[in-house]
């Protein structure tokens, strides 16, 4: 048996503010940080947690920082998996029970939203109608101008959690990812077998948090919304 948990970031300032965050490295809002001690609680407390997976965004590896601030004697190590320096040199020998090694990668971005990127959602529907933005936000092929479709996004995260990831869960182990709303409804439209129509309708809220329990052979036993 081995458990995958789907874990959303802590609300971010642009979230906030109502603004198309997209690929923008922004932080998260400081009144929303309290949910980190929740997130701790349900993650950490209750489950053996053996790899973390996380966005190279900086409000997804701050969700994970923050987590680890409440009474916790470990602490996570960022180890970069998309080539480039911060692999090359980024390196550490594990000289401490304390680390905790979390892997980043920009394949578990969120959706990059092209010109609507730092817009405000409502302006948005204002120029645009509401019906296309919400396709744009949420439909599976249809990329908002400049950007990426949700099946753009699938395209680039799912072979990565082929590679990693279903790795991981084969040798029975737990896995957390942590990454914003699109990569995380890519991955659970391809555990679930989410249709292209009905993904529309699927949504994680910030700090919202999944489990999927798996056999031996990946298939799937159990979901519950934590």
């Amino acid at each position: 048996m081995s458990n995958l948990f789907l874990l959303r970031h802590i609300k971010s300032q642009w979230n906030k503010e109502n603004r198309f965050a997209g690929w923008s490295d922004g932080p998260l809002d400081e009144n929303e940080v309290y949910d980190a001690k929740t997130l701790r609680d349900k993650v950490f407390i209750r489950y053996r947690i053996d790899s973390i997976y996380c966005s190279s965004l900086f409000r997804n590896m701050d969700t994970i920082a923050r987590m680890f601030d409440f009474g916790s004697e470990k602490y996570p190590i960022f180890v970069h998996l998309d080539g480039g320096k911060m692999q090359k040199w980024g390196h550490y020998i594990d000289i401490s029970d304390n680390d905790v090694p979390v892997f980043v990668s920009e394949k578990l971005n969120e959706r990059y939203y092209g010109k609507l990127q730092g817009m405000d959602k409502e302006e948005a529907i204002k120029k645009y109608g509401d019906k296309i933005v919400h396709l744009w936000r949420r439909s599976y092929k249809v990329a908002p101008p400049g950007g990426e479709s949700l099946k753009d996004v699938f395209k680039r995260t799912i072979p990565f959690y082929r590679k990693y990831i279903e790795k991981d869960l084969k040798k029975g182990e737990n896995v957390l990812i942590v990454a914003s709303h699109n990569s995380l409804r890519a991955i659970a439209k391809y555990i679930e077998k989410i249709s292209d129509e009905k993904i529309i309708d699927f949504e994680i809220p910030y700090a919202g948090l999944i489990k999927y329990e798996f056999d031996g052979k990946l298939k799937l036993i159990e979901k519950i919304i934590l």
